[in-house]
């Protein structure tokens, strides 16, 4: 379990929540727990949700950012079949979790089985959140994201 990167202060938000980074292996145990990465448990110490997220992962966030997420989610229209199946989707799936003592959140089984987590979980940082993914699935991302050429022509569009 030793990370790649840990958790990082935004430069551009000096004095505002750390951001996660980085990349951590962990087991889900028998029960479904899955210890959170400890430069994470501080962030999340406040309250968290788990809930399905895009491509086939968990995502896990604290509720500051969970709460600002909900907001621009209820400021979707309505008449809008995309954000209505968007909000099924993020809310249905959701969880209000907790740490344990040992830094550990309880995975429930719909959950676990939707993201085919086995056994492993990989935990990826994701500024304002943490991304749980099965480790096949996210070997898969992270080789698409290892062609530079590729990933510079995904994100030319956004303004980076």
């Amino acid at each position: 379990m030793t990370p790649v990167r840990g958790v990082t202060e935004d430069p551009r938000t000096r004095g505002s929540p750390q951001v996660f980074t980085g990349e951590y292996r962990h087991t889900v145990d028998e029960k479904g727990r899955m210890a959170v990465p400890a430069r994470f448990r501080a962030q999340l110490a406040a309250g968290a949700f788990v809930s399905r997220w895009i491509d086939g992962c968990l995502a896990i966030f604290p509720r500051d950012a969970w709460d600002g997420l909900a907001e621009k989610v209820a400021g979707l229209p309505v008449t809008d079949p995309g954000a209505r199946d968007f909000q099924r989707f993020l809310f249905g799936g959701a969880i209000e979790a907790e740490l344990d003592r040992q830094g550990r959140v309880l995975l429930p089984s719909y959950l676990r089985d939707w993201a085919a987590l086995d056994g492993e979980a990989v935990v990826v940082g994701s500024r304002d959140h943490a991304e749980i993914w099965a480790p096949g699935r996210w070997d898969g991302v992270r080789q698409g994201l290892a062609d530079p050429v590729a990933l510079a022509a995904r994100l030319q569009d956004l303004g980076i």
